[in-house]
């Protein structure tokens, strides 16, 4: 079997039109998951050369290098974490991307830094904070739901943090026509 990582892959119905496209392309897939893509055989250079091109069309690209697919599989981590489990961190992030990568934070956290010019800490805030806005957009939680939802210890954290980044308050947020989210893929 061979796995193939792909960058952009972020949620349900990336992992829908990707399968598709390999569908299309008439590649058996074994399995299809956030950001990665099992397949019963490897892919000859034409068959490459095809789904790149597809991929490529939908916003999504191939991961070859060690550095990248890393980097990628840190993402993911963080953007499931946040957005498909409620924030359920048990643990604190390092530990939990120890655990998940098999290997140590340290490590972890110079490559994504000199990579992305930020740091996981950053990268996990600013995926939080997009969550919030989402939430707060959809006006069914309370702030202090919200803050708990997502672990911040309280409130005044919750505030704190999120006009930090957007320069506004939640509340003021919420009071604006013109709500500005950004796609996960773009952060």
């Amino acid at each position: 079997m061979k796995t193939l990582y792909i960058k952009n892959m972020v949620c349900g119905r990336c992992k829908m039109v990707v399968k598709s496209e390999f569908e299309q392309l008439g590649l058996p897939v074994v399995s299809v998951g956030l950001g990665e893509v099992e397949l019963e055989e490897e892919l000859t250079g034409e068959q490459k050369q095809a789904l790149l091109q597809r991929l490529h069309v939908l916003g999504f690209d191939l991961i070859d290098d060690k550095k990248s697919k890393t980097i990628e599989k840190i993402k993911t981590l963080i953007i499931d974490l946040v957005y498909h489990q409620n924030n359920e961190l048990k643990t604190n992030l390092s530990d939990y991307l120890s655990k998940n990568l098999l290997q140590d934070y340290n490590s972890l956290s110079n490559l994504f830094s000199e990579v992305e010019n930020t740091t996981i800490e950053k990268y996990f805030i600013h995926q939080k904070i997009e969550k919030v806005k989402e939430l707060i957009m959809y006006n069914e939680l309370t702030l202090s739901e919200i803050a708990d939802l997502l672990n911040y210890s309280n409130v005044a954290h919750l505030s704190n943090q999120f006009k930090k980044i957007t320069g506004f308050t939640p509340t003021y947020f919420k009071q604006l026509k013109d709500k500005k989210r950004q796609q996960i893929e773009l952060l």
